[in-house]
């Protein structure tokens, strides 16, 4: 009996290793029911990745909207038809956020990402004047800052500033909301000094990054998020894509209630607006304003 007492601190040394190596085993093969497993895939949108719904015991695609960084995705599941983004139409309505309108009319809200100016502006907006469409432009610091004449132009032509923040940072790294709040407040100050008006509060997070905790902080500062349910790489410069790969994407993807996403800084885009607003107006397409999205939504 003493001998046994002696080896008994090694039985539960033993016994308790037993424990937690064998739980640690049954952790890997049966994961929590709230872990997310994403199958991430090129989405040839301004976001790099795009998320791949699980499918419901119904037949109907989910999508959870994540409390951590994310990137804005989309799966292009049928043409024609919404794609479905990483959160779906309700999840986004919560925080004043939208990617798409859920309907069947066919209506297009086109918007333009204004990071800087390189000549391609001008054209752009006279394809636009020429067909009547109003657009958002979502502009950063600098391009305000050096361009102030374009920016009233866009306002004189009906068109709508949105903010897209000061300094373009990666907003899903942003904790505070002090440091939040100036990104989004130094576009403020120098939209109205230029202009004289208050900016419309309508943000684009910078590439589509964002989290839970941003999407709150711009819905508490009275604003409202846009991401996009249609986009092409036409962002770089030195590698624009052809016309013909240009309307592959933009008209194959085309759908009811889209909220296009295209760069101001594309020589693509400056040269080809004219035709494609002319070719999606011959598919039965109008245009339509965000404004008017967020006031029937």
């Amino acid at each position: 009996m003493s001998r046994l007492h002696n080896y008994k601190p090694l039985i539960l040394l033993f016994f308790f290793s037993f424990c937690f190596f064998a739980g640690g085993q049954i952790a890997r093969i049966f994961p929590p029911a709230s872990v997310r497993t994403d199958d991430k895939s090129p989405s040839g949108n301004a976001a790099s990745s795009s998320t791949v719904p699980t499918a419901s015991t119904s037949g109907n695609p989910l999508s959870t909207i994540l409390p951590a960084a994310e990137n804005w995705g989309l799966s292009f599941q049928e043409e024609g038809k919404v794609p479905v983004g990483n959160a779906s139409f309700d999840e986004l309505q919560q925080y004043h956020a939208y990617y798409a309108q859920k309907t069947d009319k066919k209506v297009i809200y086109l918007t333009f990402d204004c990071g800087y100016e390189n000549g391609n502006t001008p054209a752009i907006l006279n394809a636009l004047k020429r067909h009547n469409v109003q657009a958002t432009f979502f502009v950063v610091g600098n391009f305000l800052r050096d361009n102030p004449e374009l920016v009233k132009q866009m306002l004189k032509e009906g068109h709508t500033i949105g903010n897209h923040t000061f300094h373009h940072p990666d907003m899903s790294q942003i904790a505070t909301k002090e440091t939040f709040s100036r990104e989004l407040k130094s576009v403020e100050v120098l939209y109205k000094d230029i202009t004289g008006k208050s900016i419309t509060r309508f943000y684009r997070p910078p590439q589509g990054k964002y989290s839970t905790e941003n999407l709150q902080m711009a819905k508490d500062m009275g604003y409202h998020t846009f991401f996009w349910s249609l986009a092409y790489v036409d962002w770089l410069a030195d590698a624009q894509p052809s016309k013909e790969e240009a309307f592959d994407k933009l008209l194959g993807r085309i759908h009811p209630g889209a909220i296009v996403l295209l760069h101001n800084t594309s020589s693509t885009n400056g040269e080809i607006l004219d035709e494609l607003l002319a070719k999606w107006e011959e598919m039965g397409y109008t245009f339509s304003t965000l404004k008017k999205l967020v006031r029937n939504t």
